[in-house]
């Protein structure tokens, strides 16, 4: 239970397994709104009245706001939120094939969400989105909050102004989780991905200092030629591995298991250059 938000919340199914999520696993016999507070934003009209419709046909309601989550914070957003949950598009450039700005740098500066600084060219163009969404969603945390959020493989190993950040993020220890997905899993990502999960409850324990790897290229059921998905069973595999690695209540103790998970240290991830590739390791 607690503070939900979702900076790129499209139609807002996030919010809705959410809360699915709290019905299935709550111990009172409270109402779900008694346990969830929904925030969201969206830059589509069209998607934020989807977004309400949804929340509304499942008994659920939310402040959801229109607006370009890039430049505005319309919820205040910095340390807030005990959750924050969001499959954001990745890979926006700073500007498209016809040489348009499509991300505005001059708009960013000074933004204190971006507390790691901005991916810029050395032109002070924005290279892409990825980095801001990333800082979007650590600056959002409580100082127990957790958040899971889809991103694009290639954010994994980016370079130049983006390694920096990343560096910032790792060393200041955020990165809980990082797991390898395969393809056709998302609607909106049909090639392989990376789901990233931060956690600053972990700041002051053996965890601090480490981060879990998972490869779950492997781990689907297709639907058909386009389309995989995690059963119940699959999900909880991997759920039980990051439960371990957490060494929360029931579960085994963590071990290494080569090919599918491995809890490196910083200095392992500083050796690597950073990366957050979890084939590195």
């Amino acid at each position: 239970s607690g503070s939900i938000y979702d900076p790129a919340c499209g139609s807002g199914g996030m919010f809705v397994a959410s809360a699915n999520f709290v019905r299935a696993h709550s111990k009172a016999n409270k109402g779900i709104m008694n346990q969830v507070s929904i925030f969201g934003q969206e830059k589509g009209e069209g998607n934020v009245r989807i977004a309400k419709m949804n929340l509304a046909i499942h008994g659920l309601s939310g402040k959801i706001e229109i607006t370009n989550s890039f430049y505005e914070d319309p919820h205040k957003s910095i340390g807030k939120f005990d959750y924050v949950l969001a499959n954001p598009p990745f890979n926006v450039k700073g500007k498209d094939k016809n040489g348009q700005i499509v991300i505005d740098g001059s708009k960013l500066k000074g933004d204190s969400r971006y507390i790691y600084g901005l991916p810029l060219t050395g032109q002070n163009q924005v290279i892409n989105g990825n980095y801001l969404w990333i800082q979007m969603f650590a600056s959002a945390l409580s100082s127990k909050g957790r958040a899971g959020f889809v991103m694009a493989n290639s954010a994994s190993d980016a370079s130049s102004s983006e390694t920096e950040i990343r560096r910032k993020l790792i060393e200041g220890g955020v990165v809980d989780v990082i797991i390898s997905v395969g393809s056709n899993m998302f609607l909106n990502a049909t090639l392989p991905c990376t789901l990233w999960f931060f956690d600053k409850s972990k700041k002051g324990t053996d965890r601090e200092k480490k981060i879990l790897f998972i490869n779950a290229t492997d781990i689907y059921t297709e639907i058909d030629r386009a389309h995989n998905t995690w059963t119940d069973e699959q999900t909880q595999e991997i759920a039980e591995i990051v439960r371990s690695y957490r060494g929360e209540d029931g579960t085994q103790k963590y071990v290494d298991v080569k090919g599918r998970c491995k809890v490196a240290t910083i200095d392992e991830v500083t050796a690597s250059g950073y990366s957050l590739n979890p084939g590195r390791y």
